[in-house]
């Protein structure tokens, strides 16, 4: 027969309260001496106060150790960003002490630095910019270019073909403040920078001088032109004749321009001779014969100047100084031979002075004269046909 031990009395708890037994803890008190262990129930620890009078019942977990403290990777990275920082405005206040330093030390009209094809320029006014390119490149750029035609070499004079480095403008254009960072700051070691040069070209004049140049190439050629005998309108049509295509042979010979003024070297052109045909057509010329042609010749021009009077009679003075040739596009246009006008009139408007557009007056020339006849010309009407020079005493 099994004792029960002593305890409180009965109908009492022998745990106090607020913690009652579970069931787990009355089971562990009924086994433990039956000899079975007592095996705490999975969750954390709890301790209680030992009931009065009897065994302290403990149950524990261990509980995990905490992690060691781990170093912010963030840390060294902002370490960094602030050193690039510091170097970063370090080497903004360098560039701008330098930037500054060269627009204090650079007070000339033409920026230090600049060039022309090689000719420093740089740190010079306006004049002076000028005078040295001139000096440096004008035996460079007054230099004939040899045209080579077939077998012949003849030479073409920029200036008459209307090629013509223009000095004056090329340093108009770079005559002032330049206020780039990177040109200015790289004046101070020494950088350079290349301006562009300014040619101008008239191409009208440069394929009237290649046309002229090629004039009686491999033969005799010429092109439609009117003419005037006793006082009649007379068509001289054109021939084919060997010569260069101007119109193809312009951007050539501006290239080797460009090339000689550039580099100092003579300028060459090698033009291919082919057959060139006529500009003016048989249609021009019948067109200029029934008109212009006859108006010129329906009867006298008198030109007035001052008190005198000359008239020029179609059968005999205006056939001999009066011709129809073409232009650049094959039309045909009146052309007064000014020499052999002057000496038609001669001394007669010798004294009259004509008025110019300054202000000053001047005795007549022929080109007054031929410039007062060519309206007359233009009309039938024989009231229209005498005409009088104008500001002339």
């Amino acid at each position: 027969m099994r004792v029960p031990p002593a305890g409180p009395a009965a109908g009492r708890s022998p745990y106090p309260t607020p913690f009652p037994p579970s069931a787990s803890e009355r089971l562990s008190g009924d086994t433990v001496v039956s000899g079975i262990p007592a095996v705490p129930p999975a969750g954390p620890s709890v301790n209680r106060p030992a009931p009065a009078g009897g065994e302290m019942y403990r149950f524990e977990q261990d509980e995990p150790a905490a992690p060691p403290a781990r170093q912010s990777a963030a840390e060294p990275k902002a370490k960094g960003r602030s050193k690039l920082i510091l170097v970063g405005v370090g080497v903004l206040g360098v560039l701008g002490i330098a930037y500054g330093a060269g627009l204090l030390m650079d007070h000339s009209d033409v920026p230090a630095g600049t060039t022309v094809y090689g000719v420093g320029i740089g740190g010079k006014s306006k004049d002076q910019a000028v005078a040295l390119l001139d000096q440096a490149l004008g035996s460079r750029k007054n230099a004939p270019i040899t045209v080579t035609i077939g077998d012949e070499r003849k030479a073409l004079k920029p200036a008459a073909a209307g090629l013509v480095f223009d000095t004056d403008a090329t340093v108009a254009n770079v005559a002032h403040r330049d206020y780039n960072p990177v040109t200015v700051i790289g004046s101070l070691f020494g950088v350079s920078r290349a301006a562009d040069p300014v040619l101008t070209t008239d191409n009208e004049k440069l394929r009237a001088q290649l046309e002229k140049l090629s004039q009686g190439l491999g033969g005799s050629g010429s092109e439609g032109m009117v003419k005037f005998v006793n006082g009649k309108a007379v068509a001289v049509p054109g021939k084919p004749h060997q010569g260069v295509d101007a119109g193809a042979s312009v951007d050539v010979v501006i290239s080797a321009y460009s090339t000689q003024v550039a580099t100092g070297k003579p300028g060459t052109v090698s033009l291919k001779a082919t057959t060139v045909q006529p500009k003016v057509t048989q249609e021009e010329l019948d067109k200029a014969v029934d008109g212009f042609g006859k108006t010129a010749m329906s009867g006298f021009v008198t030109v007035r100047a001052g008190a005198a009077e000359i008239p020029f009679s179609p059968q005999k003075s205006l056939s001999q100084i009066l011709t129809m040739v073409p232009d650049q596009d094959g039309n045909l246009t009146p052309y007064i031979d000014r020499k052999v006008l002057q000496g038609l009139y001669g001394g007669a408007f010798d004294g009259v002075l004509v008025e110019r557009g300054d202000g000053s007056k001047t005795a007549v020339t022929p080109e007054d004269v031929a410039s007062a006849m060519l309206p007359a010309l233009q009309t039938s009407d024989a009231a229209k046909k005498t005409v009088t020079i104008e500001g002339t005493s």
